[in-house]
């Protein structure tokens, strides 16, 4: 019987390591295929005319042609109705959330969406949703049932984060708190099977909270999570990826011309180096945010938004996000409290992402994790960067500067027949490397 009762233990170890190792290695492939991934961020109540789930669902075909790899909706849980301006269009915040466990009815139904993940799944989307674990909306049950799971002043009342008077922040010094937001995540990964969360200001929530949280969920799914926030602490806990919020308000000051060229492509190389090896970050031009409340990337960037564009897509560590619109290309603010549906009509911009995302999705050497090295180039105004993985090497050149520029560049890997990214045109080099560049232009040179 002692001998039966070792075996039998030594079998539980065993499976035990097996099943670790198992989940080790699909964590591994699911960071391989991110690596190399893109997000696209799905504005629902403005992606379309109806504004809500099966609206969306038609122009799934148009994106996976594009070559979309992960969609991320905005929250798309019950909006609060308490503390709404409440004028006659007020549709209230997303992130004003009134029921994490049900969809927003103005959306559609809990079992619209389990069937939306369904048909991304078949054609090869992961897809993920914005999750709002700093605060409620101040109708949300928890208040009245839970009222301990919440912030309070010093004469005892509620507290709101900022002038955010629509919704109440939560306390994570409460245990039950963490338990009740950690269920509640856990249930749509079990009932909708998403891949996983874009957790919103994640900097907000401490740091221990998300890592039991994500050890937690990684026990159901092995989830892709993304932290808005741009700290080491949150890959720390466990995110796969953080905003590179730095990166964007750069872009901004070098197209003001607030920085120089040189300080701006430092700013990038120093905040690479400030994160763990093989970080990812998210680079973009334009989200939610940016567009609603600080304008387009036209209004931003002028004739460099395309050069900002290649660089989010092609530099070290990034896996960038297109919002919905850009490809459009959408050039006003949409409207953050009431409907204001996307104009689609041109799809203008289509092929210029399509070709930056299916290189992204076939070359390794534009995987986050890929390595980066600058170029030497005779112009302080060109950046000029190699990606190399393997065998696999992409170039690009980028005129940071609204004038036309002729530079040279030189470095060792230069020599070969490169085909130009754009053009589709092969580039013969022996040594180094001659090209004119418009204001704001680039090439990508692909070996």
């Amino acid at each position: 019987m002692r001998q039966r009762s070792i075996l039998n233990v030594s079998l539980t170890l065993y499976l035990l390591f097996c099943m670790g190792l198992s989940f080790g290695q699909k964590q591994n492939e699911l960071r391989k295929r991110i690596a190399q991934s893109n997000i696209y961020e799905v504005n629902l109540r403005q992606f379309s005319a109806t504004g809500n789930l099966a609206g969306f669902e038609k122009q799934l075909p148009r994106l996976k042609e594009m070559g979309v790899e992960i969609l991320w909706f905005m929250p798309i849980t019950p909006i609060g109705i308490k503390g709404r301006k409440m004028n006659e269009q007020e549709l209230g915040s997303y992130y004003a959330v009134r029921n994490y466990k049900d969809v927003n009815p103005e959306f559609g139904t809990l079992g619209e969406f389990k069937k939306l993940v369904r048909k991304a799944h078949k054609m090869g989307f992961l897809v993920i949703t914005d999750w709002v674990a700093n605060h409620t909306a101040l109708d949300n049950p928890w208040v009245s049932n839970h009222p301990d799971f919440y912030m309070k002043d010093s004469i005892g009342g509620f507290v709101s984060p900022f002038d955010w008077t629509d919704v109440l922040r939560l306390d994570y010094r409460n245990q039950e708190l963490r338990d009740s937001m950690i269920d509640a995540m856990r249930f749509w990964i079990r009932e909708t099977d998403i891949d996983g969360f874009r957790c919103d200001v994640a900097e907000l929530v401490p740091d221990d909270f998300w890592e039991s949280c994500i050890r937690s969920l990684r026990k159901t799914k092995n989830v892709f999570m993304l932290a808005e926030g741009n700290t080491v602490g949150l890959h720390k806990a466990g995110f796969d990826e953080t905003y590179n919020w730095n990166a964007m308000h750069r872009m901004k000051d070098l197209y003001e011309r607030k920085i120089t060229p040189g300080a701006f492509i430092d700013s990038l190389e120093t905040d690479a180096d400030r994160f763990p090896k093989n970080s990812f970050r998210l680079y973009f031009t334009s989200n939610h945010d940016e567009n609603s409340w600080n304008g387009t990337e036209f209004e931003k960037y002028g004739d460099a938004a395309e050069a900002f564009a290649v660089l989010t897509q092609t530099i070290y560590q990034s896996v960038p996000l297109i919002y919905n619109g850009q490809e459009e290309p959408l050039k006003k603010r949409l409207r953050f409290f009431v409907k204001d549906p996307i104009d689609w009509k041109k799809y203008a911009k289509t092929g210029f992402y399509k070709i930056l995302l299916t290189l992204r999705r076939t070359n390794p050497a534009l995987a986050a994790t890929a390595s980066y090295e600058r170029c030497k180039t005779d112009d302080k105004n060109i950046y000029a960067y190699f990606r190399t993985q393997d065998s696999n090497r992409v170039l690009t050149i980028l005129n940071l500067s609204g004038k036309k520029r002729k530079v040279t560049i030189r470095h060792a890997d230069l020599p070969g027949s490169p085909t130009d990214l754009f053009t589709n045109k092969p580039t013969q080099i022996v040594d180094s490397l001659t090209t004119e560049l418009p204001a704001w232009g680039y090439r990508v040179l692909v070996y």
